[in-house]
């Protein structure tokens, strides 16, 4: 008799560890000391604050007990085994209270640390330099007092929001108090109203406390630089009593220059400058008034104050009087004729020149005597004086100007014999006279007729040409003189002199002439547009060429006028064969119309009559020589045949003979190539369907996907789809789309069994049929007789069993049927007799049970086996096959113990043909 299997081996070592841990157990007894505790055993808190300690044992019966501090206590309450008591006003910076119990003759106890922190309430930033020069140190200084602990300050120097220094006091001992953080920097140029901070950050988050930060007031620090040089100074070296003159103060490196102060001084006279600033430099400016009272050597002082520093320059001016000298006429206004005398005087010190002349010596005057002529007339006479102050000489001088009366003059160059204007713009009409006093001129014509408005501005007209007298008269005389008023205008065209347009005959004599108005006379050529140098002139034998537009331009010195002028050569009609074809071929449903175009002028009508035949009398159609909205209607039907053209206009009329034939396009409808066509697969390949109505007649080319139609023997299913037919002849094309359908008999091309492992009885199993046909494919079915409950679905597609019996067993026939054949294919389907289950139970709790359940497990086993049956879940884990007896003994035995169930059988497919191929159905 064969051993356990490995798989009941397994189950009872799991059994036997099972009782194993069911039979063991552990305990324990352990005893717990007596101990004293405080809480909080470790205690921030802020200075000041108070405190609840909690001080606890476990001892069931202390004797007493009690709580050690030298803080100040507020209140207490008591138990058993406990004391709370409040500690207040907690200003030390650490203590230890100590927490004891008397217990079985034992002293316990406990000891806590209450340590306390202060806020930076206060934190203080040292004053700042008032002014702090650019590129030397300073010191920055931060004071937190009274926060702490120190070991968890860290303090931070800031330049507005950009930290300079953080240091952290860490490692500081606990009960250390305050800090203060020292800097030197380096002063700059942006550190100028820059804002200057300490931040104090108490950090107490590692005790769990939070973060408390507080900063000081800013501090604006003020840097400045100064030039080590002097302001430069621009003032003039002499300055006159009772002039102004303007003085400058220029300083440059200076930073901030906003911030500089600027004195400057003309002796003990503040001038009060305005300042100017250009960068890191400024410019101070102002006017010096010097009086009589300074007039002498005094200083000018430019005094620059910047950051309690100042730079200063000073400069000498010497402040003198000089008046101007005195010219005097001894009559400022004289007749012609009379003597004048003049005379130049100055200060006692100055030396005067009249007329280049110089006086003989400083302070004395100088005189010239003269007799007065028209010339002397506004003349102007000149002093000068000259003074030597502080080693320059200055100079001064005056003039005064002589009248001299005199009667008036015409002169040719202030008033001219002939005048000529031109005519249009104002103009201002001007005859002056010389004379002293001025003389009135008033200018008329002779007749009595009009007068020129002089020296005033107005129109130049043409009305006023023609010849003046002019008198000039005044106290002293007059004088008269005739002038000649000339008005030039520029050329004009009008429509009388020179048409805008004129019509010429062809074959007669004409010629074109314009004639212009204006003065001077203009001149007046005529050429043609677009012609340079074709000047038109004399007569002209009329020929077409002649009409056109010609340009006629008019010139004199004022100017140019040109017109436009339209020629037109008129002329019979005459036909032309491009124009107007002698054969025309008309096109059905183009919309053309026969166009016959006649040259002559005017245009001429034209009208086509058929002649003879079916045409007698038909009036045929004529496109409008422009288009219009009421072109003549476009008949759907011509008659050919032969018409009969006449034009017309005035000059005469002309006649030319017309054929006229008619064609067609291409034209496809379903009654010559039908949008839909069948072939039958197999059967005799032939070109499709299809042909077109036109004249001429039209070629026909069909093709699929832009290739042409092949050349082959038989239909395939591979020519169904969707073809382009396109039929061409001279006038066009028409297409058509056609869709090939082909159609073949059915197949059977798949018919299989699910579930596809085995059938047992009371299971259910479903049979699957797919066919391949054009049309579809009727489905039908052939079972075994008398298998009962078979369902189908609605296309007969699936049959389905649901509790199969033996009966069920045996061969199913599924035929596909459609116009073109019949199909069928087979599949045979076996139903195997029930197993025997047996369920092997463990025992739990003895070796008694455990070697029950072995022999009874052994038993069922050699029964299977007598039996033929197989155990296939056993198989699967164990990998081998024990037996295979019964029905599937022999070579399926075999086949079993190799690995694997698929060699039994349960279902076999069976083509018409009549091939089986079985598989072996077997319940588990």
């Amino acid at each position: 008799m064969p051993g356990p299997s490995p798989g009941l081996r397994r189950a009872l070592l799991g059994l036997w560890a099972a009782l194993g841990l069911g039979l063991f157990g552990l305990s324990a007894v352990s005893q717990e000391p007596f101990w004293a505790d405080l809480q909080p055993r470790v205690a921030f808190v802020e200075r000041g604050g108070s405190l609840w300690l909690n001080c606890s044992t476990n001892c069931p019966r202390p004797e007493r007990g009690g709580l050690e501090t030298s803080l100040r206590r507020n209140g207490t309450q008591r138990g058993l085994r406990w004391l709370a008591r409040q500690l207040v006003d907690i200003r030390e910076p650490e203590t230890q209270p100590v927490c004891f119990f008397r217990c079985a003759r034992r002293t316990l106890q406990a000891r806590g640390l209450i340590r306390t922190f202060q806020r930076p309430d206060r934190v203080e930033l040292m004053p700042l330099p008032p002014w702090q020069p650019v590129g030397e140190n300073f010191t920055l200084s931060c004071r937190v007092p009274g926060a702490g602990p120190r070991a968890s300050l860290t303090l931070t120097l800031l330049r507005g929001a950009q930290e300079l220094i953080r240091r952290s006091f860490a490692g500081e001992p606990p009960r250390a108090r305050g800090a203060v953080l020292t800097a030197t920097v380096l002063a700059r140029r942006e550190d100028h109203g820059a804002n200057f901070s300490c931040r104090a950050e108490l950090d107490l988050r590692p005790h769990g406390l939070g973060l408390f930060e507080n900063s000081s007031a800013p501090r604006e620090l003020r840097t400045f630089s100064l030039s080590p040089d002097p302001p430069r100074l621009a003032a003039p070296r002499l300055l006159e009593v009772g002039s102004e003159r303007p003085v400058s103060c220029t300083l440059d490196g200076l930073f901030p220059a906003s911030e500089a102060r600027v004195y400057l001084a003309l002796g003990d006279q503040n001038l009060s400058p305005d300042v100017t600033l250009e960068g890191d430099a400024f410019v101070a400016t102002a006017t010096a008034t010097a009086s009589a009272e300074q007039e002498g050597a005094r200083q000018l002082v430019c005094n620059v104050t910047l950051g309690g520093e100042n730079r200063e320059t000073r400069e000498n001016v010497t402040i003198y009087s000089f008046p101007a000298p005195l010219l005097t006429l001894s009559e400022p206004s004289v007749s012609e004729g009379q003597m004048v005398t003049v005379t130049c005087a100055a200060g006692a010190q100055a030396l005067v020149t009249l007329e280049g002349v110089p006086a003989a010596v400083p302070g004395q005057p100088a005189q010239l005597q003269l007799n007065a002529t028209e010339n002397d007339d506004r003349r102007s006479f000149f002093c000068d004086a000259t003074l030597d102050v502080d080693g320059e000489t200055l100079i001064k001088n005056r003039s005064a100007e002589l009248r001299v009366l005199y009667a008036p003059r015409l002169d040719d160059s202030d008033c001219p014999r002939s005048w000529t204007w031109p005519e249009g713009p104002e103009q201002t009409l001007r005859c002056e006279a010389r004379g002293n006093p001025e003389p009135s001129v008033h200018c008329a014509r002779s007749d009595g007729g009009a007068v020129l408005a002089l020296g005033l501005l107005g129109p130049v007209t043409r009305a006023l040409s023609g010849t003046y007298r002019c008198k000039a008269a005044n106290d002293q005389g007059e004088a008269v003189k005739d002038v000649t008023l000339t008005v030039e205008y520029a050329p004009a065209l009008d429509s009388v002199g020179c048409p805008e347009r004129i019509t010429w005959l062809e074959g007669t004599e004409a010629s074109l002439s314009c004639v212009a108005h204006g003065v001077p006379p203009p001149d007046v050529i005529c050429v043609r547009s677009g012609e340079l140098g074709a000047v038109i002139e004399g007569l002209l034998r009329v020929a077409r060429e002649h009409a056109g537009t010609y340009r006629c331009e008019a010139t004199n010195p004022r100017g140019s006028a040109a017109k436009n002028v339209a020629v037109t050569v008129e002329y019979g009609p005459r036909f032309e064969e491009p124009s107007c074809p002698s054969n025309w071929t008309w096109v059905e449903g183009s919309g053309r119309l026969f166009s016959c175009e006649v040259d002559g002028k005017p245009q001429p009508s034209v009208k086509c009559v058929g002649s003879g035949g079916a045409t007698e009398g038909v009036l045929l159609p004529l496109a409008p020589p422009d288009p219009s909205p009421r072109a003549p209607r476009i008949p759907r039907v011509l008659a050919p045949g032969i018409y009969v053209c006449n034009a017309t206009n005035r000059h005469g009329s002309v006649a030319k003979t017309v054929v006229v034939s008619a064609e067609s396009p291409p034209e496809m409808d379903e009654s010559t190539c039908p949008s839909h066509q069948t072939w039958l697969e197999g059967a005799e390949a032939s070109a499709l369907a299809c042909a077109a109505r036109g004249r001429p007649s039209p070629g026909v080319r069909c093709s699929r996907e832009g290739i042409p139609w092949p050349e082959q023997q038989r239909v395939s299913r591979e020519d169904a789809g969707t073809y382009h037919c396109v039929a061409t002849n001279a006038h066009g094309t028409d297409s058509r789309t056609v869709t090939v359908g082909v159609e073949y008999r059915p197949v059977v091309a798949e018919l299989a069994a699910s579930p596809p492992g085995g059938v047992r009885p009371g299971g259910n199993f479903t049979l699957t049929c797919r066919a391949e046909a054009w049309p579809p494919a009727q489905i039908s079915w052939r079972a075994p007789p008398g298998a009962l409950n078979i369902g189908l679905s609605s296309n007969n597609s699936t049959l389905s069993v649901a509790g199969a019996m033996g009966s069920h067993g045996g061969e199913y026939e599924c035929a596909a049927t459609n116009a073109h054949g019949r199909h069928a294919r087979r599949i045979t389907v076996r139903v195997a007799g029930p197993w025997l289950w047996v369920a092997v139970g463990g025992a739990a709790g003895g070796a008694a049970l455990l070697a029950a359940g072995a022999g009874l497990a052994f038993y069922v086993q050699s029964t299977a086996c007598k039996k033929g049956e197989y155990n296939v879940q056993e198989a699967e884990s164990s990998g081998e096959a024990v037996c295979l007896n019964g029905a599937g003994g022999g070579a399926g035995g075999a086949a079993g113990a190799e690995g694997g169930p698929e060699a039994a059988g349960g279902a076999a497919e069976s083509p018409a043909e009549g091939e089986v191929f079985a598989i072996q159905l077997t319940s588990a």
